[in-house]
């Protein structure tokens, strides 16, 4: 009758535990799942104001440059078209410049989700 009463105690914790485990890992995919919708949102939404961007800079450009080019036809234009081409080729670079350093700054996707799977290791392992 003890020996049911163990095995019934070791088979209820080894069930708890189970459900302890499920438990937690349905939280991490909860988790995991919202930030992939966060990011992919974030995604979405800089694509379309870069794709506005671009495309109303580029017009901007197209047709002041037009216009440069236009009223110096007779006497600057290559002079003109040359400055152009340097203001655009620096601006160029400073873009990308800047573009780089934010992208090194941007915080790691799924930050909380791997801290949260790094707290559950290090309380499986009793690193507390």
């Amino acid at each position: 009758m003890q020996t049911e009463g163990t095995s019934q105690g070791i088979l209820g914790s080894v069930r708890a535990l189970g459900a302890q485990l499920l438990g937690s890992l349905k939280e991490r995919i909860e988790l995991f799942s919202l930030e992939y919708h966060e990011q992919n949102n974030l995604l979405l939404r800089s694509i379309v104001w870069t794709a506005a961007i671009l495309f109303t800079g580029m017009m901007a450009l197209i047709f002041a440059s037009l216009t440069l080019v236009y009223l110096f036809w007779d006497t600057w234009r290559i002079p003109v078209l040359a400055g152009l081409a340097i203001l655009y080729l620096a601006v160029f670079g400073t873009l990308l410049l800047l573009f780089r350093r934010m992208r090194l700054r941007q915080p790691l996707p799924f930050a909380s989700t791997l801290r949260e799977l790094e707290k559950d290791r290090a309380c499986i392992l009793g690193d507390n």
